[in-house]
């Protein structure tokens, strides 16, 4: 289980991510509220979370760096609306934690065959161990 640092700079970074159509949109600030609450997080840290953004902790394991990658393209995908500066920033901020460009990429690219652009965690694990063999 992350600790309350690590929980705050995921709720930070997703809501950074959100931010940059410059547009929260009432579906967005849902589905983070929600993690926020999984996570164990009081609205109102939550919500000034908007206004002072987190310190930014780097995911320890790679399987947490990619479970952040796989809740950032659910978010970029609930309100049905993706543009290419979300798709841009999603992969910068993959690079940015260390994950395979390809492996991104694939994930990018296959998302498009699911309902709601969904991709199933089993699929995208198999992606990312596809390309760490």
């Amino acid at each position: 289980m992350p600790t309350e640092n690590e929980k705050l700079s995921i709720l930070s970074e997703m809501i950074e991510f959100a931010k940059v159509d410059n547009e929260i949109r009432r579906m967005e600030y849902e589905f983070l509220l929600l993690l926020a609450q999984k996570l164990n997080i009081a609205k109102e840290t939550f919500d000034h979370l908007f206004k002072v953004p987190a310190e930014h902790v780097l995911p320890k394991s790679q399987t947490e760096r990619i479970i952040q990658f796989h809740r950032l393209a659910l978010l970029m995908n609930v309100d049905h609306h993706q543009d290419i500066s979300e798709i841009k920033k999603l992969h910068d901020i993959g690079l940015k934690i260390g994950l395979p460009p390809g492996a991104m990429q694939q994930v990018l690219m296959i998302m498009h065959q699911y309902p709601d652009k969904i991709v199933p965690p089993e699929v995208l694990i198999s992606i990312f161990k596809s390309h760490y063999n």
